[in-house]
């Protein structure tokens, strides 16, 4: 077997013990946390207040953002083209497995709210729990996908990997570009 499938494999043996009804509603209220329409219905709302608030440039970047990692995600699903699991599976799925959407989506996206977080708030406390709470959201994302049995444990670790190293690069050069940047 390789290392790949010994992650996997080790993973799943943690979590299956853990399947039962009240957990299994649990997972699918972090998984939907991480569906598209969950996240785009967070992006539009967030937006719209910031739009109120007269902030115009960080609207444009989450939604950039979010174009950008879905799009590369996309592309690399239909480049790699993994089967999804042959375990229990807990919840329909369709589509490839690697990347899990869920765990690179969540990271780009609510990642991207930690870094603006982090940046714009002064409240210390307000950005350490805000910081905390959304870091718990992107980690139960990826477990609920291994638990649902729609994903390996390496499509979550592969998913978020390749999710932060967007993240970085969308920061250093689109959302940090001089050109984006008007006087703070």
């Amino acid at each position: 077997m390789s290392i790949i499938g010994t992650i996997d494999d080790k993973v799943y043996n943690l979590i299956s013990p853990h399947i039962n009804p009240a957990n299994t509603s649990i997972m699918i209220f972090f998984s939907n946390l991480g569906e598209a329409v969950s996240i785009i219905a967070i992006a539009i709302a967030v937006m719209l207040i910031l739009f109120i608030i007269k902030n115009k440039r960080e609207p444009i970047c989450i939604a950039v953002n979010l174009a950008l990692i879905a799009g590369i995600n996309y592309i690399l699903k239909e480049i790699i083209r993994r089967p999804r699991p042959d375990i229990l599976r807990l919840i329909p799925e369709t589509g490839y497995s690697f990347p899990s959407a869920h765990a690179m989506v969540s990271i780009g996206f609510y990642g991207f709210f930690i870094y603006l977080i982090c940046k714009k708030v002064k409240n210390k406390a307000i950005k350490y729990i805000a910081s905390v709470l959304l870091s718990l959201l992107i980690l139960f994302i990826g477990i609920s996908r291994i638990y649902l049995g729609v994903h390996y444990a390496t499509d979550i670790i592969g998913g978020w990997v390749i999710g932060a190293i967007c993240l970085i690069i969308f920061i250093k050069y689109i959302y940090n570009n001089k050109k984006w940047r008007r006087k703070e």
